[in-house]
């Protein structure tokens, strides 16, 4: 068994679309990114990446690429869940833990949940996910920015 630690922050915007864990989510500004900026989804790839040693999103899908400019980051997990069981690797859990001030998780956490067990192939069981806030402190806390936290446990 292997642990892998994944962390990203992304500044909110407007103009974008937010998109959390695959699943874009109506509020007033989205998060600044070269892909769509899905915190949740960049964090849970760096650490399952970690966890292989295979680097992090960046070694993989570099910001100095405008070719994957914009691209999903669904597509970015689909493919670390490739490389995962290429490797010879199967996922034995996942969790998250957002921090943002704004907007609230709670009401999409089942569906993102789902979102992510369901490109990883995995069961929703699988997958933990909860949102925190800073309590208004700190960038988040002034709703510049979201977050994210996230540990995996794979087996080989």
């Amino acid at each position: 068994m292997k642990i892998g630690i994944g962390y990203d922050v992304h500044r909110l915007v407007e103009g974008r679309k937010l998109f959390l864990g695959g699943v874009e989510i109506p509020f007033n500004k989205g998060l600044l990114g070269h892909s769509d900026g899905d915190v949740l989804i960049h964090a849970i790839c760096d650490a399952l990446l970690g966890a292989i040693s295979e680097g992090d999103i960046g070694l993989h899908f570099p910001d100095s690429d405008q070719g994957i400019k914009d691209i999903k980051s669904g597509n970015i997990l689909s493919f670390v869940g490739k490389l995962l069981k290429d490797k010879g690797f199967k996922i034995g859990n996942i969790d998250a833990v957002v921090v943002a001030e704004a907007p609230k998780i709670l009401p999409y956490r089942k569906i993102m949940i789902e979102t992510i067990s369901n490109i990883l192939q995995i069961d929703p069981a699988q997958v933990g996910l909860k949102g925190k806030t800073t309590e208004g402190l700190g960038f988040a806390g002034r709703k510049e920015g979201i977050a994210v936290y996230a540990v995996a446990l794979v087996e080989k």
